[in-house]
């Protein structure tokens, strides 16, 4: 748990929102308040759908077509091997 929690997208999005709440206290609520706070909610989305997508990737679980480590699950599978690469015999 402490691996997925301490990763680097979740501690920029929480600090880029302590940021964005200690700014924007004194301030009305205007559209570019409204926007800034739009775009660290999809940031923390975009955080943790990667970390749900780490985890059943660990666990041996399909993840979606459309995440960033598709293709790339080997890397995450506990005690597995990456599959090697195959030389290709010159002639």
């Amino acid at each position: 748990m402490r691996k997925y929690l301490l990763g680097t997208g979740i501690i920029g999005a929480l600090t880029s929102g302590w940021t964005l709440l200690r700014g924007s206290g004194s301030q009305p609520l205007t559209w570019r308040v409204a926007l800034a706070w739009l775009s660290w909610a999809i940031t923390f989305a975009l955080s943790v759908g990667m970390i749900v997508d780490v985890r059943k990737a660990s666990h041996g679980e399909p993840i979606p077509e459309d995440s960033p480590i598709a293709g790339n699950e080997h890397k995450y599978v506990k005690g597995a091997e990456a599959p090697k690469k195959q030389k290709k015999n010159k002639k």
